[in-house]
């Protein structure tokens, strides 16, 4: 079984290092996927992740695990993918959002956020290109951090929340399996507990 790993906004393939690490000692052969928002247009990132799900399904069965906009990036390309191309067997979302981010709502006409996240980041606050990817038909698992901030300092209205994104932004009706973990969001992809439940999933399926 391949796993392919795909960071998010702002970070490196290395984010993922620990998790892909226990991952590759359960037997998974992990693969990575990188982009820069600054330099690239989400459409862009896109068509060079279908390109790269094509490659990975063609070789055999594999899942994917996308963080924040990681997650958003898999649902888009998987959704653009030719008929017939093999799909993963599981899409585990760590942290990613469904639907719009209150924090890129919040920070989309500051110019600095402007200017390092650019389309990626618009997108992240629009609620009608967010609802346009839509969701994806193969099993879902949300992982959702509540190592949130205090209701005092939170934008997000009491939700439970993991610093960046809270329970309603990563949640949606086709998602039928949320896994609660105490790490916030930028610890998610590096926590070898996503990648326990990411095995222990496979095992599940394997029965």
């Amino acid at each position: 079984m391949q796993a392919l790993f795909v960071h998010g906004m702002g970070r490196l393939p290395l984010s993922g290092w620990p998790m892909l690490h226990k991952l590759r000692a359960g037997g998974l052969r992990t693969i990575t996927f990188g982009y820069l928002v600054t330099f690239e247009d989400f459409a862009s990132i896109k068509r060079r992740l279908v390109a790269k799900l094509r490659e990975v399904a063609a070789t055999g069965d594999y899942i994917v695990i996308g963080h924040s906009l990681g997650g958003v990036l898999l649902r888009a390309a998987l959704n653009d993918l030719p008929a017939g191309t093999r799909l993963p067997k599981h899409v585990f979302l760590v942290g990613s959002p469904i639907g719009p981010a209150r924090w890129a709502q919040l920070l989309g006409k500051n110019p600095l956020f402007r200017l390092v996240t650019r389309d990626c980041g618009q997108l992240l606050g629009s609620e009608q290109r967010m609802g346009e990817i839509g969701g994806v038909l193969v099993p879902v698992t949300a992982i959702v951090g509540d190592l949130g901030l205090p209701n005092w300092i939170s934008p997000f209205k009491g939700a439970p929340n993991d610093m960046i994104v809270s329970l309603p932004e990563v949640s949606a009706d086709w998602v039928p399996e949320y896994v609660h973990v105490p790490v916030s969001h930028s610890f998610l992809p590096s926590s070898r507990r996503v990648a326990d439940i990411v095995l222990e999933r496979l095992r599940q399926a394997a029965g």
